[in-house]
């Protein structure tokens, strides 16, 4: 099992920042396939950046230029870098982490099996 733990979110105004961050625990070994995903009220779940060391790092066309994920794997934590921040881009973002992925099922829900409980982040403007 793996758990994971979301911190960093929080209200900010339009065009500021914020970093997300998900620490993962347990049984992570295999684990090379990390994403954020974000849910919006009444909206569907979207990938919002995902990275694979083996297949590369997707971004939704909306974040690109502004968003940017990285990983630490000696502290087991994945980051979300986010700048010039939008009121769009509220939601509650969602760490997740997966086995094994290609580059196209990066941002695809149906990925990943392990989710942490999410962080609020809200963009006012």
């Amino acid at each position: 099992q793996v758990q994971l733990v979301e911190s960093g979110g929080g209200s900010v105004q339009s065009g500021g920042s914020l970093r997300l961050s998900c620490e993962a625990s347990g049984y992570t070994y295999g684990t090379t396939c990390m994403a954020w995903f974000r849910q919006a009220p009444g909206k569907e779940r979207e990938g919002v950046a995902a990275l694979n060391r083996n297949v590369g790092t997707s971004y939704a066309v909306s974040v690109r230029g502004r968003f940017t994920i990285s990983q630490d794997n000696a502290k087991n934590t994945l980051y979300l870098q986010m700048n010039t921040l939008k009121p769009e881009d509220t939601a509650m973002y969602y760490c997740a982490a997966a086995q094994a992925c290609s580059w196209w099922s990066l941002l695809r829900g149906d990925t990943y099996n392990y989710w942490g409980q999410g962080t609020q982040v809200t963009v006012s403007s």
